[in-house]
């Protein structure tokens, strides 16, 4: 015994196929099995509503608004000459040298030191507030002895 009330056809009109469990497509509101159910495989006349996607820049990593008819590619291209945060020929960031800021002092072993005076890193022969010239700390201690 057959059920006639179970189930939808796919509205391909090449398909047409008997589908208990059919998709319905969110931009057309048709029912569709679901070798049919992508707006590519049953070629949606609503896709452009629902099929959005949208363009981020490979530099700043931000989405870069497409108009109607634009070319993405081209469109990204002028944010990255123009808009961008990260452009590679605009302001360098900071290189990080990892010594000591005390003055005259050249090594590398470093310690960072994060206090509302002072930010930065210092040795480990100047880790003391006297001896890298906190504010907090005084003056720079003299040898001792």
């Amino acid at each position: 015994m057959e059920f006639p009330d179970l189930g939808k056809h796919c509205s391909e009109k090449t398909c047409k196929q008997l589908d208990f469990l059919p998709l319905e497509c969110d931009a057309c509101k048709q029912d569709f099995c679901k070798d049919h159910f992508t707006y590519s495989a049953h070629k949606c006349p609503f896709a452009f509503k629902k099929d959005v996607q949208v363009p981020v820049c490979p530099l700043c990593n931000s989405p870069v608004p497409v108009k109607k008819g634009e070319i993405p590619d081209a469109v990204v291209g002028a944010h990255m000459d123009g808009g961008c945060k990260r452009h590679p020929g605009r302001k360098k960031e900071e290189i990080v040298s990892h010594r000591c800021s005390k003055e005259g002092c050249r090594r590398k072993e470093v310690l960072w030191v994060a206090r509302a005076e002072r930010r930065g890193a210092v040795c480990v022969q100047h880790r003391h507030p006297r001896d890298h010239g906190c504010a907090r700390g005084g003056p720079p201690a003299g040898t001792a002895g």
